[in-house]
C-alpha cells in the first residue's frame, strides 16, 4: 500500500530542493540529542509550526522507528486506525512502515483496526515525516490516526503500543502530533495552553483531559497525547521538557485569532 502526500505544496513545499531549504530554516543541527521515549509536536503549515516541530525533532536521537499518533481531522475511517504495511511518499522520498512493530501492536490491541482510509487525506502525521527524513533518510514509522475519545481506550492503546515495543526490543519512540488552542486571542491561548503544557510535563493524562474539557481547550490531538503519555510511562518515562512554544500571531501579526504550538520532549 502506498500513501501519497495529501498536503505537499500547501503545508510544505512539494519539491525536494525547496522542502530541504524550508526545513533547514527550522532545525537546530547542533542541538543536544535527548534520550527520549516520546514527544509532542505540532502539525500546521511549516511557516507557522515549523520552528516548534523542527526544534523538537532536532533533539531526538535516530531510532529504529517512530510510532506517530495523530488526530484524524477528516473523520474518515476507523476511530483508532493503524497502517501495518506499505510506504508513505514525501518529496524527500519514501518512508517505510515498520511492519514488524505495526503488526505486533495490532495483534496485541483490542482497540486498533487496520485502516488505510483514515490516513488518506489526513495531514497530522504526514507533515512530521520530512523533518524525520532530514535527519534520518531511512526512517521507519508506524502511523496511527485517532478520533476515539474514551480515556480508558486511549490509555489502553498507549500501553499496548509500549508492550509491543518492549516485546520486540525496538529502539522506538512515540510521537503525538497536536496543535494547541485554536483561534482565540493570544492572551487567552497562552493561559489555556500553559495548563495543558504543565499536565504533559507532569505526564498526567487525567489532568490533561480535565483541563481540556473544563477549560474548553481546542487541542486537536488531545487523544493522541493521552495515548502517547500512557505508552511513554510504560516505557519508563519520568518527566517532560518544554522545548518551544509560540503562536501563529508571532508569524502573521494577528494576535486576535491565534493557534498555539507546543513542543515537548518526554524523557
Amino acid at each position: 500500500m502506498i500513501r501519497y502526500p495529501a498536503v505537499a505544496g500547501r503545508f510544505y513545499p512539494n519539491s525536494r530542493v525547496s522542502l530541504t531549504k524550508e526545513i533547514e530554516k527550522y532545525v537546530e543541527k547542533n542541538a543536544k540529542r535527548l534520550d527520549a521515549t516520546g514527544a509532542l509536536l505540532p502539525h500546521a503549515g511549516y511557516i507557522y509550526s515549523g520552528p516548534v516541530a523542527g526544534a523538537v525533532i532536532s533533539r531526538l536521537k535516530p531510532r529504529d522507528s517512530f510510532v506517530i499518533l495523530g488526530p484524524n481531522h477528516t473523520g474518515q475511517g476507523k476511530s483508532c486506525a493503524i497502517m501495518t504495511k506499505g510506504k508513505w511518499k514525501t518529496p524527500l522520498g519514501d518512508v517505510e512502515i515498520d511492519t514488524s512493530l505495526a503488526e505486533k501492536i495490532l495483534e496485541n490491541s483490542s482497540c486498533l483496526f487496520e485502516d488505510h482510509q483514515a490516513h488518506t487525506r489526513e495531514h497530522s502525521i504526514e507533515v512530521q515525516l520530512p523533518f524525520l527524513q532530514y535527519f534520518q533518510p531511512d526512517v521507519k514509522i508506524v502511523p496511527i490516526a485517532i478520533t476515539e475519545q474514551d480515556s480508558r481506550i486511549l490509555k489502553k492503546t498507549g500501553l499496548e503500543i509500549a508492550r509491543a515495543i518492549i516485546a520486540l526490543k525496538k529502539n522506538s519512540i512515540i510521537l503525538a502530533s497536536s496543535d494547541m488552542t485554536h483561534y482565540e486571542p493570544q492572551e487567552s491561548a497562552e493561559k489555556k495552553d500553559t495548563q495543558v503544557i504543565n499536565a504533559v510535563l507532569q505526564l498526567d493524562e487525567d489532568m490533561l483531559l480535565k483541563k481540556v474539557y473544563t477549560l474548553g481547550i481546542s487541542m486537536c490531538g488531545c487523544a493522541a497525547t493521552v495515548t502517547m503519555l500512557a505508552g511513554c510511562k510504560k516505557l519508563g518515562a519520568k518527566s517532560g521538557r518544554l522545548v518551544k512554544y509560540q503562536t501563529s500571531g508571532e508569524v502573521n501579526g494577528d494576535y486576535q485569532q491565534v493557534v498555539g504550538y507546543a513542543g515537548i520532549v518526554i524523557t
